[in-house]
């Protein structure tokens, strides 16, 4: 029997690894929905709205390097569609399965529920575009070519891709062979060798020099062939706040968490000092550049891109990252060069009654971190708590520092902790984005999932405090949830649960929940402006950016 629209999307997802679908059902995508429910191979993972399946599938793709999200249409696709953008933004390949009504029916004009009742069924197609690098309508006549080029297109840019499928389509037959997506770009040879001359000479040129190691790497599996790098040539390394542990941070080359201006002046002075920056893939963003307080001159700078470097002024298209690597490898010298080591936390700072406050909590949690931990941040003042926090070995920290969707942390840790079972998950969020999403605690429960999650509770939007003029305006309020009771009303009834005030009672609940066997939840009560340096410094100098800009 020829095979099948659906049969061939299916086959080509597993064919590239996917065999976990984040979604909520709907009756248009119920062809999609039985298909992946009916696959042996593949498993479809049920989120209790679509942007926390679109979260989820984001959490995912940062440990499994892809993912795959299916949503209905109209209201199904628009509520992923805010969780999809932030994985275009930040590099990260989903798969947007959209379940459309029929070809007869479109072509009818006929007014059919989750439409705007115009008879136009293009819209929302167009509204997925800004955050998909490739987009189209499945049918049988164009399914083989169309699927090939999203698949090519989302493996290559590592960006989200959009296929809708209209009902009628799905069981269509096929009307001949498909070819298989083409492999992936090459560099253009010339531009290589021009590029790398340029790199080579610059690197001669200068007496010091240092890395920044930025998410790129991580996103495009180049972290060994990074690492390599650096061990061989003896180059020191910095990352930036989205960047945090794109490679390992217990290497002796790492230098620190470099923030502009803001924090860790001794990392700030050793970066800006050297001759040569060589910038890995590191995205020059307000938070990633301590609110644009970073100041490198371009000439000291090579930037090595996905798809292109800048050497200087100078610009090669059509050169990848792994290509520019493996040249480096081969070209860089040895080189000794002094620098400082990377400092953690240090030691809580309190006694065991008092209150808990920011200087006794984050080194804490610094502590409590184990090797190989996935650490799932939340946007705001809990990331930029941990940020200078210093990773154990093969640890990961994940923040939405760029999109900055406050709520993504939750689903996220559910993906990622999906993705990676054999590891620990820490959720670290706050108690504002922690209302957004909470509903997907449930998910954990239903797959026998066992992550620690610290809600912090500093009555309010803390990070809005930070950045408004007037830090008790109203809309920075929340409704006091009785948060260490919400995993008993999701189901998860056998969780470790505790409330703590004072350092003794977070040093007990830590203890516990490292031994209960379960998965644990901890709400953590701070005073409600009690932040970090990075939050507090960080808040000050967006201000005065916005002020300037003004």
């Amino acid at each position: 029997m020829p095979q099948t629209v659906i049969e061939l999307l299916m086959s080509r997802l597993k064919a590239i690894g996917v065999t976990d679908v984040f979604g909520v059902p709907g009756d248009f995508s119920f062809a999609l929905n039985d298909a992946i429910d009916d696959d042996p191979d593949m498993r479809w993972i049920g989120c209790t709205n679509e942007l926390n399946a679109a979260y989820a599938a984001d959490g995912y793709a940062r440990v499994r390097g892809k993912a795959a999200l299916c949503t209905t249409y109209g209201v199904g696709e628009l509520s992923a569609i805010c969780g999809v953008a932030g994985s275009y933004t930040e590099h990260l390949p989903v798969f947007h399965l959209v379940g459309m009504p029929s070809i007869s029916t479109q072509r009818l004009g006929r007014v059919v529920h989750h439409t705007l009742g115009d008879g136009q069924f293009d819209a929302f197609a167009a509204m997925a575009k800004p955050v998909a690098c490739a987009s189209a309508i499945l049918t049988a006549e164009n399914a083989a070519c169309q699927i090939e080029r999203c698949i090519e297109a989302g493996l290559t840019r590592n960006r989200p891709v959009y296929m809708a499928l209209p009902q009628d389509q799905a069981n269509k037959a096929l009307p001949g062979e498909y070819v298989c997506a083409p492999e992936a770009p090459v560099s253009d040879p010339a531009v290589l060798a021009a590029c790398l001359e340029a790199m080579a000479e610059k690197f001669a040129g200068a007496g010091t020099a240092v890395v920044l190691a930025g998410y790129l790497i991580a996103r495009l599996g180049l972290r060994q062939t990074a690492r390599e790098l650096l061990e061989r040539t003896g180059l020191p390394f910095a990352t930036m706040f989205m960047d945090k542990t794109a490679l390992d941070e217990t290497l002796p080359g790492y230098v620190g968490l470099y923030d502009g201006r803001i924090m860790n002046p001794e990392v700030r002075d050793f970066v800006e000092g050297c001759d040569l920056v060589l910038n890995l893939g590191a995205h020059w963003s307000d938070f990633n550049t301590g609110a644009f307080t970073a100041h490198i001159d371009q000439s000291r700078m090579i930037a090595v891109m996905q798809h292109e470097v800048r050497v200087g002024y100078a610009t090669f298209p059509n050169v990848e990252m792994r290509d520019v690597l493996a040249g480096l490898d081969r070209l860089l010298p040895a080189k000794t060069i002094s620098h400082p080591r990377a400092k953690g936390l240090g030691e809580p700072k309190g006694a065991p009654g008092d209150p808990i406050t920011p200087d006794y909590l984050y080194p804490r949690w610094e502590k409590f971190l184990r090797p190989g931990d996935i650490v799932m941040a939340e946007t705001g003042t809990v990331s930029m708590g941990l940020g200078f926090a210093l990773m154990p070995e093969g640890a990961e920290f994940f923040n939405q520092t760029l999109w900055g969707a406050i709520g993504w942390a939750t689903p996220a840790a559910f993906g990622a902790a999906l993705g990676a079972p054999d590891r620990r998950t820490l959720l670290f969020t706050g108690e504002g984005a922690h209302q957004m999403t909470v509903q997907e605690l449930g998910q954990f429960g239903l797959h026998g999932l066992k992550p620690i999650v610290f809600c912090l509770n500093n009555d309010g939007y803390l990070i809005e405090r930070l950045l408004c003029k007037n830090p008790m305006s109203s809309y920075n309020d929340l409704a006091p949830w009785k948060y260490a009771e919400l995993p008993a009303a999701f189901g998860l009834s056998d969780w470790y649960c505790a409330k703590v005030t004072t350092n003794a009672e977070l040093e007990a609940a830590m203890a516990k929940a490292e031994s209960c066997g379960t998965g644990a939840y901890i709400e953590v009560v701070m005073d409600r402006m009690a932040a970090s340096p990075l939050a507090q410094k960080l808040g000050e100098s967006i201000k005065t950016l916005y002020a300037s800009a003004k």
